[in-house]
């Protein structure tokens, strides 16, 4: 997938989440629910979330700056920022503000928008910006502050989400080419099994001129409908993702899915065959971090020490749109 013969290396990873936890019998306080009804049905147990004066830029630019100073570069040796979020502070994007935060001043910036596929899907906007020479550095951001738009008195959609902010960079490399191959769909006509929709009222200006003006409803979901649609359609997008890479699911070192449910993860391995042992998972800790679960979740399996240089990591992001995708590649230079 790869005409151009540039190449492409993923040299750094960051991330971010609030202090403030929320737990299962916090939850079962404001809702009629319990620790085993969550446990059983999703696997989380915690969820950090951002207190009110947390911006989503601020955690966006500290996910960054450690994935800038673990490539070994400074925000000022950046090109582009990508920031995958679907809660930015500022309706006309944050992208720009988490460039004034870290000082990357030399990066030019934009938000992207696809939910909890936002992260796979920057990431492989990216990919094609150094494929063609235009940049050579980018930090692709996935961050999100669900907590803004949850119905807490929903238990069917406030148990699932957290907040937290996850990055890596990416830059064109001289050895080999590490991001081995990918792919990404939609389906709107499925856009109303997962939606956080605008909700307006009339306001007249003059007599025969009327416009809305509102807000955002909470987030609502048809649970049942987005498990079925992940079950069926990530394992395919992976096997696809890895047709382009020319590897097979025995190549797969580590299997980093959205961290959206533990049931929708270990169906997906299973259909993949592939061993539970190589599923990198903290749903229980953080919950449903939207565009920011991958990263976290490969940061964290990075500063453990669990992937290595050179592994392989297939990834799979799926949700609100509805939308899918998957990218294959090989962690480090």
């Amino acid at each position: 997938m790869n005409a151009s013969g540039a190449k492409i290396a993923i040299t750094g990873c960051g991330s971010f989440t609030p202090t403030q936890v929320i737990t299962n019998d916090d939850l079962g306080r404001l809702v009629d629910t319990s620790d085993e009804w969550i446990r059983t049905r999703t696997g989380i147990s915690h969820r950090h979330l951002a207190s009110p004066d947390t911006s989503l830029s601020d955690i966006s630019a500290q996910a960054a700056q450690e994935a800038i100073a673990m490539a070994g570069l400074t925000p000022k040796d950046i090109d582009l920022i990508i920031l995958a979020t679907s809660t930015p502070d500022d309706l006309f994007g944050s992208a720009a503000k988490v460039q004034q935060l870290l000082g990357a001043y030399n990066a030019v910036a934009f938000d992207l928008t696809a939910a909890c596929s936002g992260f796979v899907f920057a990431l492989i906007t990216a990919a094609q910006f150094i494929r063609t020479g235009v940049y050579q550095r980018v930090v692709v951001i996935g961050a999100d502050i669900l907590s803004r738009w949850i119905d807490w008195s929903d238990r069917n959609t406030c148990v699932l989400f957290g907040d937290g902010a996850g990055a890596v960079v990416c830059q064109a490399n001289l050895h080999e080419d590490r991001l081995l191959g990918f792919d990404m769909y939609s389906d709107g006509r499925q856009h109303h099994s997962l939606n956080l929709s605008y909700g307006g009222q009339e306001k007249t200006l003059k007599d025969e001129i009327t416009i809305s003006q509102g807000t955002y409803h909470p987030i609502t979901m048809n649970g049942r409908e987005v498990y079925r649609f992940a079950v069926a359609k990530v394992p395919e997008v992976i096997e696809r993702a890895l047709f382009h890479a020319n590897i097979s699911r025995d190549d797969i070192d580590w299997l980093i899915l959205h961290q959206a449910n533990q049931r929708i993860m270990c169906a997906v391995a299973q259909r993949l065959k592939i061993p539970s042992e190589k599923v990198i998972a903290n749903l229980e800790e953080y919950g449903n971090t939207s565009a920011a679960s991958i990263p976290i979740a490969l940061d964290e399996a990075v500063r453990d020490g669990k992937i290595k240089t050179g592994d392989v990591i297939a990834s799979s992001g799926f949700g609100a749109g509805l939308t899918w995708g998957a990218v294959i590649f090989r962690w480090g230079i």
